[in-house]
């Protein structure tokens, strides 16, 4: 080991320590919680990095990603032709790419996934799944049934996760109900990891293997940090005790294909609108923040294009060095986890890939401790849409739900970079 795997793992017990500091209750703490949270994303990270037969394993998994994408663009090219061929490819008609169209070449991957997901669910493959990570998570951190179960299945799936322990949301406790919010928010969902793989694809050809890595570690992460911050304090239902899935099962397979593609439809243009509207609003604040600092001689606008994302930068920078990448690298993972606070993961996933092919990154490490910091919905966006999803459900929470939001975007944050922190703490060999 190096002296960055070091400062990463040093980093990951100070991310801890911020959280303690900021806990409503530091004298309530889980420590079993903590310690074995903690215990079981090193043994992950060691078995990820260090483990060869691991090692083959996910690189397997990142060559299915790739022919599901791949598999995943007939469709998409019936409908769109010639603007669903991406950089450098040429489909079947001789048609040459005109260039990266995130509409139309990245999106229907989204609905892809969405349909295979519903069809893996009807079959029964995903509950199975599910359990067994919900098992680990009960056993390990003697946390409640609900609060294991949904966690693990947010290692999978999105928002809809909290249908699985939809009976249980009425009878939450606050620490629960921060911690499902916090697994939704600190991990992706299988839909839109594909997306993630197709911006970077080109540059970190293993990239889908390190993200289902980085989703499977941030679901102990959440956990961690979620009771650091809001120890429960209460009495859960099913604490100890597994909690039963909740899932309502298609007629058939072609339904569950169906209703599946329908949700990744709707799940599109909640992300098209997501980004239409706070990238939009970014630009508008970006533009009053250069007017005033031009105006009041504070700084030059032609020098700082993005005020926000500046300050960010700067914000996140010392937990860039903390987590264990390197100093001269350390501005522009900062500046990209700003991004995604504000304007979600995917202009930032962007921005890593421009990163990557025009060679900015100085150390091989940065790239991978910044995609796996990346990977999770822990930005003010996704904040809104899991509270109003899960508020949608139990209506009765809707005040809860609000008092436990700012730390459940903390704890969030927080998870993700301690996954990058592991990550760091046994990544020996620059991506291939």
């Amino acid at each position: 080991m190096d002296r960055y795997n070091l400062i990463s793992l040093a980093g990951l017990f100070g991310l801890i320590g911020i959280a303690w500091l900021f806990s409503v209750n530091r004298r309530r703490q889980n420590i079993r919680c903590i310690v074995m949270g903690t215990a079981l994303q090193l043994v992950m990270g060691m078995i990820v990095f260090w483990i060869p037969a691991s090692h083959s394993l996910f690189l397997k998994l990142n060559d299915l990603v790739l022919r599901l994408l791949e598999a995943s663009t007939a469709g998409q090219r019936f409908v769109f032709g010639p603007l669903a061929v991406g950089p450098g490819q040429t489909d079947g008609s001789g048609n040459t790419s005109i260039g990266f169209i995130l509409a139309t070449q990245a999106f229907p991957m989204v609905i892809f996934f969405a349909a295979l997901m519903g069809l893996l669910y009807y079959i029964g493959i995903m509950q199975w799944i599910i359990r067994g990570f919900a098992w680990v998570f009960l056993r390990l951190m003697r946390i409640s049934g609900a609060e294991a179960l949904c966690t693990a299945s947010n290692i999978f799936v999105g928002i809809e996760s909290t249908t699985a322990v939809r009976p249980y949301l009425s009878g939450m406790t606050r620490s629960e109900l921060c911690t499902i919010l916090t697994a939704g928010l600190a991990t992706v969902a299988s839909t839109v990891l594909g997306l993630y793989v197709v911006f970077l694809k080109d540059t970190f050809p293993t990239i889908a293997g390190h993200l289902i890595s980085a989703s499977i570690l941030s679901a102990p992460a959440a956990v961690v940090f979620s009771k650091i911050l809001l120890p429960e304090d209460g009495c859960p239902i099913t604490m100890g005790q597994p909690a039963e899935f909740h899932y309502e099962r298609e007629s058939s397979a072609i339904e569950a294909i169906i209703n599946g593609a329908m949700a990744g439809v709707k799940l599109v243009v909640g992300v098209v609108a997501l980004l239409i509207a706070f990238l939009g609003i970014l630009a508008l604040l970006d533009m009053g923040l250069a007017w005033l600092g031009g105006t009041l001689h504070l700084m030059d606008p032609s020098k700082v294009p993005s005020p926000i994302t500046t300050v960010l930068s700067y914000l996140f920078y010392p937990f860039a060095i903390l987590i264990g990448i390197p100093p001269d690298d350390a501005r522009l993972a900062g500046e990209m986890l700003g991004t995604r606070f504000v304007a979600t993961e995917i202009p930032a996933y962007t921005q890593l890939a421009a990163c990557m092919k025009a060679g900015t990154l100085s150390h091989p490490r940065s790239a991978v401790l910044i995609a796996y910091a990346l990977c999770g919905f822990a930005h003010v966006a996704s904040l809104a849409i899991f509270v109003g999803g899960v508020a949608a459900l139990v209506p009765q929470r809707k005040a809860d739900l609000a008092a436990v939001a700012p730390r459940v975007l903390m704890a969030a944050t927080l998870a993700c970079l301690a996954t990058a922190a592991v990550a760091g703490t046994f990544f020996l060999h620059p991506p291939n």
